[in-house]
């Protein structure tokens, strides 16, 4: 469920951004396979109008069903697109964004960031001092560093008969509680006991969390699951993780 409306003279206006992403063959001749122009002018005539309407149908009602509102703008766009959307991504804050993929029309993926601040020290002790200081450099200060570190968290939520979804703030309640208040402001090596004997570099953080995520979403809905974590370290450095794979 999206909630749109605000108190009368409060806050800002409404800025959205919305991704479509097609597939398809480019012409040997052109190199092109759509013109963007007609991408453009399939938004404006067909996906902005779907959201003026679920905007105006919501007043006074507990919030626009965000299922039906990303069903409707993919369902117009595919034909003006010749059937080539494969995702449609309304972009709702800088942090904060809906997709609906064409393959799975029953669910939307919602991807919401967080941040937590940590310590760490980035050591093995089966290696020696000399080749830690050689793998890790200066990761490898006794007393340990620390990062303000971003999470991204990709939840694939159910559309129900009423095309609404759960709301992000239960996805955002589950996160803190489950993660981020296990992490915030905490020394990994020595705080948190996922890594007593575990290297906390980007890539197990990233494990970890998702093991203290995965089976938190299961209330959300019928097909509710975690779906994807993004971790930055750094501006420069993320880790993506979809869970083990299979062998």
């Amino acid at each position: 469920m999206l909630k749109m409306a605000g108190r009368p003279g409060r806050g800002l206006g409404r800025y959205y951004e919305l991704d479509v992403t097609c597939r398809g063959q480019a012409d040997p001749q052109t190199g092109y396979f759509i013109n963007i122009k007609l991408i453009d002018q399939a938004v404006h005539r067909h996906a902005l109008p779907c959201i003026q309407r679920a905007l105006v149908e919501s007043q006074g009602s507990d919030g626009v069903p965000i299922g039906k509102l990303m069903r409707g703008m993919l369902c117009e766009l595919q034909p003006a697109l010749h059937g080539s959307v494969v995702c449609i991504v309304l972009r709702l804050t800088p942090i904060y964004r809906i997709a609906l993929r064409s393959h799975d029309m029953d669910h939307v993926l919602i991807r919401q960031r967080y941040e937590f601040s940590a310590a760490h020290r980035l050591h093995v002790p089966d290696l020696s001092a000399q080749e830690n200081r050689e793998v890790f450099g200066k990761c490898n200060n006794p007393a340990g560093h620390g990062h303000n570190y971003r999470l991204e968290v990709a939840v694939r939520l159910p559309i129900d008969a009423e095309g609404r979804t759960a709301d992000v703030q239960e996805v955002d309640a589950l996160v803190n509680r489950h993660a981020i208040e296990h992490l915030d402001h905490k020394h990994l090596n020595t705080d948190v006991s996922q890594f007593a004997s575990l290297n906390p570099s980007v890539e197990n953080i990233v494990k970890v969390i998702w093991d203290m995520l995965v089976d938190r979403f299961n209330g959300l809905g019928p097909g509710a699951a975690l779906d994807e974590l993004s971790v930055w370290e750094t501006s420069k450095t993320v880790c993506t993780y979809r869970g083990p794979v299979a062998v």
